[in-house]
């Protein structure tokens, strides 16, 4: 278990892309990680597109950046409306700012653009967010995972293998 005693913010709000929400909590409990759900309300039911319920365990306002190691932002349409709270531009920009490794897959590029940490950096995204990605200062890269020191970015569900393996990589180091 790679990541015993670690612990995780995986964001959440309605409408996330159920695999790329449910996939990596799993793969980082599977390696011991405490992956904490943060939504907008805690004790509150997220619907992913297809369906897939989650439940939040605590509220953006309850959650202090410092007190964890690692962000895993979900895509899907659940990006659009993350990014509209303080709260989880903040968490991002703790994290960045302390170089703990960030995850983003698919859309979930749209709340790292919205924290204004992409400038400089190698991302991959879904192609129809590219031109966002690019225009925030990003190099973005059509590949299956990027990693750039401790951002680690995914394109979509198929990609979610490489995506994990290189996010447990970077966490684990």
């Amino acid at each position: 278990m790679k990541l015993k005693g670690k612990r995780v913010i995986q964001l959440v709000s309605d409408e996330f892309e159920d695999l790329e929400l449910w996939y990596p909590v799993l793969r980082l409990r599977e390696e011991g990680a405490e992956v904490t759900i943060v939504g907008e309300k805690a004790n509150e039911k997220y619907i992913g597109k297809y369906g897939v319920p989650i439940v939040s365990d605590l509220a953006f306002k309850d959650v202090d950046a410092n007190d964890y190691d690692a962000i895993l932002v979900p895509g899907g349409w659940s990006p659009d409306k993350l990014r509209r709270y303080d709260e989880v531009l903040s968490m991002v920009k703790t994290m960045d700012d302390q170089e703990k490794p960030i995850g983003q897959i698919c859309h979930a590029g749209w709340v790292l653009i919205s924290a204004k940490i992409l400038n400089g950096k190698k991302v991959t995204s879904t192609p129809g967010i590219k031109d966002d990605m690019m225009n925030a200062g990003a190099t973005w890269l059509d590949e299956p995972v990027v990693v750039d020191g401790h951002l680690v970015s995914s394109r979509r569900p198929p990609d979610l293998p490489d995506y994990m393996r290189e996010f447990i990589n970077v966490f684990s180091k």
